[in-house]
């Protein structure tokens, strides 16, 4: 047992009551320590690092209005309507927590999707943090999961309309799609059963896996240490007594005063919407999400949320016209497997390649859709190994790097306007060429990555202070 500390005589109340916490519970103590006063990050942090905290930030603010909304929801195919009516008008204050709820699950989304360009942008993912994108990655799995299951909880038009589309996606598996959509949905269309399953994964099962994975994120983040605008390693230069590395300052105070201003311009901002445009456009509320599910009526467009959007449309986009694109894709592939590679493996490339034909030409192109739009989001996983730059930050990368990122945002934005859009002749060109593009980003990074005239990385981080 660890001895005692005795606090001062004559010492503030203050004082005092930081040792007899530090006595009865050290562990806090050290974990403030370890995370906070002597966890060292780079000192050229720049405003692209605020994001993740302001995750962090909306992920407590949706579970505290969460645990409220529960408090007057009823997961009921009769009632639910009913009851997110009653706490809009009749619960004190319901319409400002509900508004947060919805605001706050767009928020989530936006935070996240700039948090993960940064590391884009900088090399986050690669050596040694490989497994700190592999956690993120998971979280905005479960961020996806948690969204998909909280959207049909209103049991308005879209949320109805929505759910069912999507569950039915399932169905396209062959073999067990069809047995795998309806224990989805616990019966054969969207109804009562479905409901409670979602508000159960949504409430309890979806956020407790959330959770663990945001602690394994940080407490992975906190051992490596974190990346930087540089890209550069800080814990390879580190002062010789102290041991302390000379690019990095304690998170604490230093950083957490850099993130309260991001905080106070988020928030901001974030008020502005909850009590200006709560609905965002329609983007964040649709407005068949206020008229009650009815399953005889079927609204004119079906559409997703607008975080989702950029993956249904190429959802949409895998027609039989793209089967055979990627048919023939393939085939050149195999054709060029022949020629370029040798014994084993072009036996190997070779079969592989037929065998995909064969998929293509015999499988549904919604399974296909589904592949691709699953896909989309899977391939993200593997970014740590497909990127073969020498170089991390897109600091030090060719200019023409800097354009295929630019370009792979802006046809991601193209997606997601046109999977809000109705389905025409000339977005859905757009939208293969679009979905196209963003595997071709990835598939062929191993090769495009490592081309081009790369800037000598220097010493030490690039620090300007002001």
């Amino acid at each position: 047992m660890a001895e005692f500390k005795e606090a001062p005589a004559g010492a503030p109340m203050s004082v005092q009551l930081t040792t007899w916490l530090q006595n009865r519970f050290p562990t806090a103590f050290d974990a403030y320590r370890v995370h906070m006063s002597e966890y060292y990050a780079p000192k050229n942090f720049n405003t692209w690092y605020i994001f993740g905290s302001l995750a962090l930030l909306v992920l407590v603010m949706q579970i505290i209005t969460g645990i409220f909304l529960t408090m007057h929801y009823k997961p009921d195919s009769e009632l639910a309507f009913a009851s997110v009516e009653y706490i809009m008008r009749d619960v004190p204050w319901g319409w400002l927590i509900r508004y947060m709820h919805s605001t706050g699950a767009s928020a989530f989304f936006i935070v996240v999707y700039l948090h993960m360009f940064r590391g884009l942008l900088y090399g986050s993912y690669r050596k040694p943090r490989e497994l700190i994108w592999l956690f993120g990655c998971a979280i905005f799995l479960c961020l996806m999961g948690e969204a998909f299951f909280g959207y049909l909880l209103p049991w308005g038009q879209m949320s109805y309309w929505g759910a069912q589309v999507i569950v039915n996606l399932f169905s396209a598996i062959p073999f067990v799609g069809p047995d795998l959509s309806l224990l989805i949905r616990g019966d054969y269309v969207v109804g009562d059963a479905t409901l409670n399953r979602f508000f159960a994964f949504h409430v309890i099962a979806v956020p407790l896996v959330l959770l663990g994975l945001v602690v394994a994120h940080l407490l992975a983040l906190h051992d490596v240490g974190s990346n930087n605008p540089d890209g550069i390693e800080i814990k390879a230069k580190k002062d010789p007594v102290t041991h302390i590395p000379l690019d990095g300052i304690p998170f604490h105070p230093y950083y957490t005063v850099h993130d309260l201003l991001g905080v106070a311009v988020f928030l901001m901002a974030f008020t502005a919407i909850v009590f200006f445009a709560p609905e965002g456009g329609g983007y964040f509320l649709e407005a068949n999400n206020f008229i009650p599910a009815d399953p005889l009526k079927t609204p004119l467009h079906i559409a997703p949320v607008w975080y989702f959007t950029p993956f249904y449309s190429m959802l949409r986009a895998t027609t039989d016209v793209m089967v055979a694109v990627f048919e023939i894709v393939v085939g050149l592939a195999g054709v060029g497997a022949l020629l370029l590679l040798r014994g084993r493996m072009k036996i190997v490339a070779v079969v592989a390649a037929l065998v995909a034909i064969f998929l293509l030409r015999n499988l549904d192109a919604k399974f296909w859709g589904v592949l691709v739009m699953g896909g989309s989001v899977v391939i993200l996983f593997f970014l740590p190994w497909l990127d073969k730059s020498p170089v991390k930050s897109i600091r030090y990368r060719p200019g023409w790097h800097r354009w295929m990122l630019a370009i792979f945002v802006a046809y991601f934005f193209v997606l997601g306007y046109l999977g809000i859009q109705p389905p025409s002749p000339t977005g859905t060109v757009i939208a293969q060429i679009g979905t196209l593009f963003y595997f071709g980003f990835f598939v062929l990074m191993p090769v495009w990555s490592r081309i081009g005239e790369f800037k000598r990385v220097p010493d030490r981080v690039n620090f300007h202070p002001h």
